[in-house]
């Protein structure tokens, strides 16, 4: 069976905002997220279908907060399609999402950010 940690996770995007270390496991993404700044996603969502992500994601917040807001409620932690996080600092996360769905989403964000950069 696979195992992975925030330690030993093999990848890792630094947004400035957040950290995400991740990699791959029977495909799905698993990413260990530390938020820095309290930090709202929908803008960084704009490029996708909607402006919202179309990826499901499962896990659990060990510290922090995080909203996912729809458009007619907000939860917290299961992310089903169409939705936009908004996170507090200081929040740690690990998510799970199908691997080829997230894909599309990280792309999105990476080059929202970098236009904003």
């Amino acid at each position: 069976m696979p195992t992975l940690s925030k330690q030993n996770a093999s990848l890792v995007d630094d947004f400035g905002v957040a950290e995400d270390r991740h990699d791959d496991l029977d495909g799905y993404t698993v990413n260990f997220v530390t938020i820095r700044e309290t930090h709202d996603l929908a803008p960084m969502l704009t490029a996708l279908p909607g402006g919202k992500c179309s990826c499901p994601h499962w896990g659990y917040v060990f510290k922090g907060r995080l909203t996912i807001r729809y458009g007619d409620h907000e939860e917290t932690f299961y992310m089903s399609p169409g939705h936009a996080p908004a996170a507090e600092a200081g929040t740690e996360l690990v998510q799970f999402s199908p691997a080829d769905q997230l894909a599309a989403t990280t792309d999105a964000i990476k080059k929202a950010a970098a236009q904003n950069a």
